[in-house]
């Protein structure tokens, strides 16, 4: 089958240094800030993941242009007010949520209606999240049953600025706020969950008028419009999502060793690293510094012995949102009961994650106890699977591809995963990595 592959060995143990591809939540908002700003952007490791090059495709809708060249992504924005409405506009966001959701915050003042689509995936997530607080700058909406993908934003040039609760830990919703703000004079405010922080960050280095007030469970947002914005030029750091694959398939390996360099170790994304600490798993930052507001560093973590299991604080559940698949893997080989609450928010992702957990563990022959926010594991350190496993049918999920990847190279089987191209939504170049780290069938590539 030509869109899935076969894993019939594990790992051997390795000790390595690896890069991993450019942070695609940055690469989104890179792109996004550049379409409006007073001209020309660069960009340096720039994710090519089907959702950036999405991302492109819109703006160039839009009537901004972009050249991609090996090294680099150069960006021609024409200010906050630049972009070319035409009728009969449709954007096509794909498969990528953010872009989905962050666009609209965009569009707002647009001269005629614009229709959103996506894929099949993306249409099946919940849009009204944004629609509904975009709306009362000002613009409408109609959505597919009043939730859904494919719908129409009606843009307003007589915006008011808004008060805005956001509750979920989203940082799309927040996001898309913020950008309605830098398009609506007087002073939007924002009093938001805790979640990740990058569209602050960037607005805060490109100076705009943010400010930004932390308090412990939420953050108060206050944006004004933005007249001018300077370019963006960006050498992007690697993404600790995509890095969180190679932590876990070195935790779960055996005297194993692996540095990976130059992460976006940004505390509103490490919740992952700790959860591993908690698990009892060595894990370091090195060579740290702040570029453009992001904290980068390398990532060392060593195997450990034995791995402990966890009541997991709720309060992670933010800046680990994306890595809970992966953990949970972690979980199946701790020592004891590991539980994990407060995530209904898994199940708005590409895919009902928190279900197919059960599914791959499950299969797996994990034992777990399922809610509709909660998982319990039941771990088991001396896993060895013997059995076939078939993962397919999961809406081309690319956390489910990777996650399942992991674990085949973690716990043995005969594991046959379909539906290989998903990851280029998000981490093209995830198998040749997995390759590089030489797996025991040195003959077989998982290409």
């Amino acid at each position: 089958m030509a869109n899935s592959i076969t894993i019939k060995n594990k790992i051997n143990r390795f000790n390595r240094s690896i890069s991993v591809s450019g942070d695609k939540s940055l690469s989104i908002r890179w792109v996004l800030f550049s379409s409006i700003a007073d001209g020309i952007s660069e960009a340096k490791n720039l994710l090519m993941s089907q959702d950036v090059l999405a991302a492109l495709k819109a703006i160039k809708r839009l009537g901004i242009k972009s050249i991609v060249t090996q090294k680099k992504c150069i960006i021609y924005g024409k200010g906050p007010e630049g972009y070319n409405y035409k009728k009969n506009l449709t954007i096509n966001a794909e498969n990528s949520g953010t872009l989905g959701r962050l666009i609209l915050g965009l569009l707002i003042n647009a001269t005629y209606p614009i229709r959103l689509i996506g894929d099949r995936s993306l249409s099946k997530r919940d849009f009204s999240r944004v629609s509904e607080p975009l709306s009362k700058f000002g613009a409408k909406f109609e959505l597919t049953k009043k939730k859904y993908l494919p719908l129409f934003i009606y843009g307003s040039s007589n915006l008011k600025p808004i008060k805005y609760f956001e509750k979920k830990g989203s940082a799309q919703c927040k996001s898309s706020v913020i950008f309605g703000g830098i398009k609506t004079e007087g002073t939007t405010i924002i009093k938001a969950k805790k979640s990740r922080n990058h569209t602050e960050l960037l607005c805060k280095y490109l100076n705009l008028p943010i400010t930004i007030n932390r308090k412990k469970i939420h953050d108060e947002i206050k944006i004004k419009k933005a007249k001018v914005i300077k370019p963006l030029n960006y050498n992007i750091p690697s993404d600790v999502s995509s890095s969180a694959f190679f932590l876990v398939l070195t935790a779960l390996s055996k005297n194993s060793d692996l540095i990976i360099k130059n992460v976006n170790i940004n505390p509103s994304r490490t919740g992952i690293i700790n959860i591993l600490k908690k698990m009892g798993i060595e894990v370091l930052f090195r060579n740290q510094k702040v570029y453009k507001g992001e904290k980068i560093g390398d990532i060392k973590i060593r195997s450990p012995k034995v791995i402990k299991s966890i009541n997991c604080p709720s309060k992670y559940n933010s800046s680990a949102i994306d890595e809970f698949l992966i953990i949970f893997l972690v979980a199946a080989k701790a020592n004891g009961i590991s539980s994990f609450t407060n995530l209904a928010e898994l199940n708005q992702k590409e895919s009902p994650r928190l279900k197919w957990a059960k599914i791959i563990l499950s299969k797996m022959g994990i034992k777990t106890i399922l809610t509709r926010d909660s998982i319990k594991i039941y771990g088991n350190p001396n896993l060895n699977i013997k059995k076939k496993i078939i993962i397919k049918n999961y809406l081309k999920d690319h956390r489910i591809f990777m996650t399942s990847v992991i674990a085949a190279l973690s716990f043995g089987g005969h594991w046959e995963i379909h539906d290989k191209d998903s990851i280029k939504t998000s981490f093209p170049n995830f198998l040749k990595i997995v390759n590089d780290l030489k797996i025991n069938d040195k003959k077989k590539k998982y290409n």
